[in-house]
C-alpha cells in the first residue's frame, strides 16, 4: 500500500477500529539507513497496535533496521516478500525474495536476533512460473526452519515480474485462498494471515473460518466505513465512539486536521485518506468535491468540513426530489 498506508490514513483507521493491527507503508532499508529516519518511522501513539513493514534483502540492513522498529515503539516488524513493483525488483527484493527462501530465512534470523519484536513475512504464494502449492510449501518451511518464522501473511496471488504492471499483479494472477488453507493444515503450529481480494465481512469470516486471521488492503482504505464494524463483529469489543456514526467518524478526522492545520501543517496530505467514508449514500460525490478542491486548502478544516456537509445536504435533496 505503498503511499496510501501513511500514518494519516492509519489515524483515520484507528478512530474506526481500536483492535485491527495496522501496517505501514513498505519502508526500505536504504531510506533508513541512509534518509531522514523520522519521517519514515514518526506515528501517532493512537495507531497501537502498529506493525512496520520493511523492504530489503541483505540481513545485515533488515536486523540494523528492526532495531529501529523496537526503538520507535512498533509492536511488530514485517519483512515484505511479495510486492512486484519494478523499483523492488531493480533492488532485488520484494517478491523476488520468493525464489531466495534461504535468504529470507537468514533475514528473518538476523532481525529476530536484532530486536524483540515479532517478526513476520508477507509473501505471494509464487513467483512468474514457480506457482505451485509444493513452491510455497517449502519456501514457508525454509523460512520458517532457517529463520525462526511462526506468522505467515500470505498474498494469495503468485507475482508475475514479467509483463505484468503492478496494478494487473494486484488482479490478474488467480487467487488460490485454498493454498493458505493447505498451508496451514501442513504447519498447524505457525500462524497464517489470509490476503488478497478480500473485500465484505462475511469474506474475512469465511477466512477466519480456516486460518489464523486476515489482512485487509484495498477495500479497507476505498470502503473504510467496512472497519466501524470490525471491533465488535470480531473482537467482541466495543464499537469506538468514532464508529457510532459516519459522521462521528468525520468529526474525529476534522478535529485531528485541525490540529495539523495548527502546527502549520498542509492538512490536504491528511484528508484524502477519508474519501471513501461516506461513499453508497447520497451526496457523497458532493461531500468529496469539496474536500478535493484545492481552492479550500488555505481554509480551517472545520471550514472545509462545514461547507461538505452542506454539499452533501445538498446531495441528498436533490436524491429525495429524484425519487419523489
Amino acid at each position: 500500500m505503498m503511499d496510501w498506508t501513511d500514518r494519516h490514513c492509519r489515524y483515520f483507521h484507528r478512530l474506526l477500529t481500536r483492535h485491527t493491527r495496522l501496517y505501514t507503508e513498505m519502508v526500505t532499508t536504504g531510506a533508513l539507513l541512509h534518509g531522514d529516519v523520522p519521517r519514515h518511522l514518526d506515528f501517532n501513539a493512537e495507531e497501537h497496535p502498529v506493525a512496520l513493514q520493511l523492504g530489503g534483502s541483505e540481513p545485515a540492513d533488515l536486523a540494523a533496521c528492526a532495531r529501529l522498529a523496537q526503538q520507535w515503539g512498533y509492536d511488530e516488524v514485517n519483512l515484505n516478500c511479495g510486492c512486484p513493483s519494478p523499483r523492488v525488483q531493480r533492488g532485488a527484493f520484494g517478491a523476488c525474495l520468493m525464489s531466495e527462501a534461504a535468504l529470507v530465512g537468514d533475514c528473518v534470523a538476523a532481525m529476530r536476533e536484532a530486536c524483540a519484536l515479532p517478526v513476520t513475512v508477507k509473501h505471494r504464494i509464487g513467483v512468474d512460473r514457480q506457482d505451485s502449492y509444493d513452491f510455497v510449501r517449502d519456501f514457508v518451511g525454509t523460512v520458517g526452519q532457517r529463520g525462526g518464522c511462526s506468522v505467515f501473511i500470505v498474498h494469495a496471488r503468485s507475482a508475475w515480474l514479467e509483463g505484468l504492471s503492478p496494478k494487473e499483479n494486484r488482479e490478474l494472477p488467480p487467487l488460490r485462498h485454498e493454498f493458505v488453507g493447505r498451508l496451514k493444515a501442513d504447519f498447524p503450529d505457525f500462524c497464517f494471515v489470509a490476503n488478497g481480494g478480500v473485500a465484505s465481512d462475511a469474506a474475512i469470516s469465511g477466512h477466519l473460518a480456516q486460518v489464523d486471521g486476515v489482512m485487509v488492503g484495498r477495500h479497507a482504505y476505498h470502503e473504510p466505513w467496512a472497519l466501524a464494524s470490525w471491533d465488535a463483529g470480531f473482537f467482541g469489543a466495543p464499537v469506538p465512539a468514532e464508529a457510532e456514526s459516519r459522521e462521528h467518524a468525520e468529526a474525529g478526522m476534522v478535529a485531528y486536521l485541525s490540529r495539523l492545520h495548527g502546527r502549520g501543517l498542509p492538512w490536504a496530505t491528511a484528508s484524502r485518506h477519508m474519501l471513501g467514508l461516506w461513499n453508497g449514500t447520497a451526496g457523497a460525490r458532493r461531500w468529496r468535491q469539496v474536500w478535493s478542491d484545492h481552492r479550500l486548502k488555505a481554509l480551517p478544516p472545520t471550514e472545509v468540513a462545514r461547507q461538505a456537509a452542506a454539499a452533501r445536504r445538498a446531495g441528498q435533496r436533490a436524491a429525495q426530489d429524484v425519487t419523489a
